[in-house]
């Protein structure tokens, strides 16, 4: 079942004429650890990580990316990753502009990057889950691996698809369910734990705009689409970095993400026995490797 802390509390902020949400967890004058979500989840994927960041110390904010609750799904709005960074960003500067360490998994690593490269004296720490730091050349190797994620990312296509929006809705979002169970083997997930997404691709207008995401990517007119291709292939930034993987991640290849953190010279590890949602499989093993690199951070930085 979804953790609810004691003092946790729903925030709301207004922009672009949406009304974005997310949780937060912890006292007011600690650092600030935010967690952003990716694709297709919500921010309760980090309900077990939650109370051991708490507990160590850490304030936290867990934001619903745009398009994943009500007041923030419109046919108005622009879904791309440069949009969703900003808010993001907007959320720190709501927050007082704490110290703050950015942990991003799927669209929250890419939207974690872009800001640790934005403004990289912003942040405390940089940690990606399931997705390699891009940028910084072609890595020595990655070609070998690049036949197999053509193939774990056939879903991409399917999602830019005008139809992609009534395929997830469909059968109680069964085919988010059935991503699920392939990106990660193994998981035996609850309905309970599957809920909070089964509500939000069962909503028609909160699947239309999740798979704007995937539109946005191609859409090289847009000067948004460009931003974020010039972004993403720069030089990592120079932020402490932890890139964590799945070994049985079936969405991106485990191979790729070591070949890819090996080239950025970051700090990385690879958890056996998860997939894809390394996060909500394996909390704890996530934990144990995220708060020493965070303190780490934090006493540098200090």
């Amino acid at each position: 079942m979804p953790f609810d802390h004691p003092v946790a509390r729903t925030l709301t902020l207004r922009r672009d004429g949406l009304e974005l949400s997310a949780r937060h967890f912890g006292p007011d004058d600690a650092p600030l650890v935010i967690l952003l979500h990716g694709f297709p989840d919500t921010p309760h994927t980090w309900d077990g990580l939650i109370p051991l960041l708490v507990e160590a110390g850490y304030q936290v904010l867990a934001p619903w990316l745009r398009g994943y609750t009500p007041g923030s799904a419109s046919r108005a709005a622009r879904y791309d990753l440069m949009a969703v960074s900003a808010d993001a960003a907007a959320w720190h500067v709501e927050l007082g502009g704490p110290s703050a360490h950015l942990v991003g998994h799927d669209w929250g690593a890419f939207v974690a990057m872009i800001l640790a490269k934005q403004d990289p004296r912003r942040w405390e720490s940089l940690t990606l889950l399931a997705i390699p730091p891009f940028g910084g050349g072609v890595a020595p190797g990655m070609w070998r691996y690049l036949p197999r994620q053509l193939v774990l990312s056939s879903y991409i296509p399917v999602m830019q698809s005008g139809l992609s929006p009534r395929l997830l809705t469909r059968r109680g979002a069964g085919f988010v369910r059935a991503l699920w169970r392939r990106w990660s083997p193994g998981w035996a997930f609850t309905d309970d734990e599957f809920a909070p997404v089964a509500a939000v691709f069962t909503d028609p207008v909160m699947a239309w705009a999740a798979t704007r995401y995937y539109r946005s990517l191609f859409t090289v007119q847009r000067r948004a689409t460009r931003a974020f291709g010039d972004i993403l292939m720069a030089e990592a930034a120079p932020l402490p970095t932890l890139a964590l993987a799945g070994l049985r991640d079936g969405c991106m290849s485990p191979g790729l993400q070591r070949v890819l953190a090996e080239h950025a010279h970051v700090q990385h590890a690879q958890l056996p026995g998860c997939g894809h949602f390394l996060q909500a499989e394996r909390p704890d093993a996530v934990a144990e490797l995220l708060l020493p690199h965070l303190r780490a951070a934090g006493a540098h930085t200090g």
